[in-house]
């Protein structure tokens, strides 16, 4: 477990918007040179590649993050024997264009990090992955390592030293016993059965199937194959949440370490987190309700005092409240905090940032978070613009968690906590966030007082009030295509 991470609490640094103007240089420059590039291939009679050329930095929403999903295997497509000289000078200009850029984006990152912009240096490097998927320093960054011409992580490649092999619909099983499960079969204390023999054996959640994924157990009684699909659900938004967030769970000297190269093997080496799935509603009902009442009004909890998350598969079930109970685990067990987080302020960040990372879906190659048109950010503009409802800033960071879970327009409030996180992600290129991620750790670690955000921020609440209006006027009034 790392040691709980010293967030001081002081503005973001002035040196800000040179990184801010540098990484704005850097793809106007590279947008040139594609341009550049395209153009060459009209004059070619290479429409296809032209196209592909401009495509490449299509532009994308603002009010969104992406982080890209990268290639497992090492290396690229080359062009075949015989490929017409034209394809194979574009080839080699595209990806020689991409290299370069990938080196400048990784250079300007250890800057950024070095002057306190973790946040900004990781949409860096991921950018510069995205344009060097096989960049070594990046992977290595970010925990990969060459492995049987695959990007491996160390975790992985012990699995795959010991025998075993990621199946998809199976998880990590020993590789001989791949075709005997694809036949129906499963191996049980030493010897094989029938899948309908081997359900008998876990229908109690007591002696469900664990499947292991790198950072999760999950315990199951509906079936192996729900477990591992619910694993890899899991691991998505730990992949994501990790990169957004390495401020809150690592000291500023482990992630400068982290981009020189110097830091151990287990600099991030966290716990392993624990998810229980249930078969049916009712099962999660009668193991749950002799410590919670209510249980039959949620459709997924994390428990802090368990450490652990419980959700239960049927039509009640979605990934948003998957997504939103497992963000509450990663921020509580991912470093020490507070007995009673949020208890006397502050409360409304910590369902702020759950309700955020409830968008996380993919797109085009893309892990993307937020969007004006997610449903939370629907809401959130419905209610300022349409309701005028919006509680001021000063005043809503004074409430703590019972004063805001007892508020008459709870669930109005929550609208405008996601919209609140969601401006301080994406106001103005991500200026907020490296503060928001302080603040989160400041109200975790119970360190936090109604005026925490004010001070990280360097903006007062009338400021900040003033600001969110704004940003949520520039989305304008959901349409009705919007809604749908």
């Amino acid at each position: 477990m790392l040691a709980a991470v010293a967030l001081a609490a002081k503005p973001l640094p002035a040196v800000a918007d040179e990184f801010d103007r540098a990484a704005s240089e850097l793809l106007d420059k590279y947008a040139k040179e594609l341009d550049q590039l395209a153009a060459w291939c009209d004059s070619q009679g290479l429409a296809d590649q032209a196209g592909s050329t401009r495509a490449w930095l299509s532009p994308r929403n603002p009010d969104k993050l992406y982080v890209a999903v990268f290639p497992r295997e090492v290396g690229r497509s080359e062009p075949v024997a015989g490929t017409p000289p034209g394809l194979v000078e574009w080839d080699k200009r595209f990806h020689q264009l991409r290299r370069e850029q990938a080196n400048s984006l990784e250079a300007l990152a250890r800057r950024a990090v070095r002057n306190g912009r973790a946040s900004l240096a990781f949409d860096l490097v991921l950018a510069a992955l995205r344009e060097n998927p096989d960049h070594e320093a990046i992977r290595g960054l970010l925990g990969y390592q060459k492995h049987q011409n695959e990007w491996r992580t160390v975790w992985e490649i012990s699995k795959l030293r010991s025998g075993q092999v990621h199946h998809e619909t199976f998880g990590w099983i020993p590789k001989a016993h791949v075709r005997r499960y694809e036949q129906g079969q499963r191996y049980s204390n030493g010897r094989w059965i029938t899948a309908e023999e081997d359900a008998q054996l876990h229908r109690d959640i007591r002696s469900g199937w664990d499947v292991e994924t790198e950072h999760y157990t999950v315990r199951t009684n509906h079936s192996l194959e729900a477990g591992v699909q619910l694993g890899a659900k899991l691991e998505r938004l730990y992949r994501v949440w990790k990169q957004l967030f390495v401020r809150y769970f690592a000291a500023e000297d482990q992630v400068t370490a982290l981009f020189d190269g110097r830091a151990r093997s287990n600099w991030a080496r966290l716990p392993r987190h624990q998810v229980v799935y249930f078969r049916t509603r009712d099962d999660y009902n009668q193991a749950l309700r002799a410590a919670f009442p209510n249980i039959e009004m949620s459709i997924g909890v994390y428990v802090d005092s368990t450490r652990r998350a419980y959700f239960f598969a049927g039509e009640s079930y979605d990934d948003r409240t998957l997504y939103h109970e497992a963000t509450h685990q990663l921020f509580h067990e991912s470093r020490p905090v507070a007995p009673d987080v949020g208890l006397r302020a502050n409360f409304w960040i910590v369902e702020g940032i759950a309700l955020y990372m409830e968008s996380l879906h993919e797109e085009h190659g893309f892990h993307v978070l937020g969007g004006f048109d997610d449903l939370r950010m629907l809401a959130a503009r419905y209610r300022l613009l349409h309701d005028d409802f919006y509680v001021p800033l000063a005043d809503l960071t004074a409430m703590g968690r019972e004063a805001l879970q007892s508020h008459p327009q709870i669930a109005t409030v929550y609208s405008q906590a996601a919209g609140l996180t969601h401006f301080l992600i994406c106001h103005d290129g991500g200026r907020y966030r490296d503060a928001l991620v302080a603040y989160l750790g400041a109200v975790y670690s119970g360190r936090d007082k109604p005026g925490a955000l004010a001070e990280l921020v360097a903006a007062s609440y009338a400021d900040l009030d003033r600001q969110y209006r704004e940003f949520i006027q520039s989305a304008g009034m959901p349409t009705l295509a919007e809604e749908k």
